[in-house]
């Protein structure tokens, strides 16, 4: 990432949602409420798909740990979803070099017609660019907030919606190829998967709204809106702070906007998906060689993951 006719039944629901979530909040707004309910998604068992993706190391396209990585995620999903699409792209650079890539879709009621989008990216950055030093700007970024986290929360809700399947249809998609390039002088390598998504859409396209989760799992957590997002969704903005404010969780998820990121969502947007980025951009190991599993936690992931489930129950 970088820093820079459904729908109106969609703007309906969103609202008449937003007006009973209001009447049945009992003040909420601090952190920890959601400790309270019944959770389908385990944050110690989401954490442990982090450590896997961090086994493999990072997750650099054209290495043989981002092969080993996608078969293990493709594996999973497989045990988990009623359907699972794999996306193939053949990817050249703009340096010639051509990168075999890949996509995983897991869908859970595939016949429904209203459908929800989650996403998240699996692959990790090749150069750690924001490093201080010249030497260590050289080095892979290991991705342990950025990359291994999202996809360990998309995980953890594969296992909530296998164990009680959802009335709605939701699809969970794995976008390759996000991190490769350079988001400030060529973006033609970067967003590569959610581009291809973005054309390749399933049937039935698009669906209700879309979230990316990314970055989610800093120690130090906060979210607050990001620019693109309220520009071009902010009925689904609202839905998930509102979400997050019912569970407990008003003080991770704080009203306003702080960043406007170029990412994954800004290509769905683009293709007509009402589609927002839940991201902690305050993260000062960010493209570092630092990204490492000492920064984040199971209780991050956890607060994210209760979140997610909501938004589909």
């Amino acid at each position: 990432m970088s820093l820079g006719g459904r729908r109106a039944r969609w703007r309906g629901a969103a609202a008449a949602a937003l007006v009973l979530a209001c009447t049945a909040r009992g003040g909420g707004g601090g952190g920890g409420g959601g400790a309270s309910r019944a959770r389908e998604f385990d944050g110690a068992r989401a954490f442990g798909y982090l450590e896997q993706q961090m086994r493999f190391g990072p997750r650099i396209p054209g290495t043989p740990a981002h092969d080993r990585t996608g078969d293990w995620i493709l594996a999973q999903l497989r045990q988990r979803a009623d359907t699972v699409i794999v996306q193939d792209i053949r990817h050249a650079t703009k340096a010639g070099r051509v990168l075999h890539l890949r996509n995983f879709v897991a869908r859970f009621r595939p016949n429904v017609a209203d459908r929800v989008l989650f996403l998240a990216h699996w692959d990790t950055r090749p150069h750690a660019d924001q490093a201080q030093s010249p030497d260590q700007r050289r080095l892979p970024v290991p991705g342990a907030n950025d990359g291994a986290s999202g996809v360990a929360v998309l995980l953890g809700v594969a296992d909530a919606l296998k164990a009680k399947p959802p009335q709605l249809g939701v699809d969970l998609l794995f976008v390759d190829g996000e991190d490769y390039g350079d988001f400030g002088t060529d973006t033609s390598d970067v967003l590569i998967g959610s581009r291809y998504f973005a054309a390749h859409q399933p049937p039935g396209y698009p669906p209700l709204f879309a979230v990316l989760f990314d970055m989610v799992a800093d120690k130090d957590q906060q979210f607050y809106h990001e620019g693109n997002s309220e520009a071009f969704a902010p009925e689904v903005v609202d839905r998930v702070w509102h979400t997050a404010a019912d569970l407990g969780y008003g003080r991770t998820f704080i009203p306003g906007v702080k960043y406007t990121l170029t990412d994954d969502h800004v290509t769905l947007q683009k293709a007509g998906i009402h589609a927002i980025d839940v991201v902690d951009f305050d993260y000062p190991y960010w493209h570092t060689p630092d990204d490492t599993i000492d920064k984040v936690s199971a209780a991050s992931l956890q607060v994210v993951g209760d979140v997610a489930v909501a938004l589909v129950r």
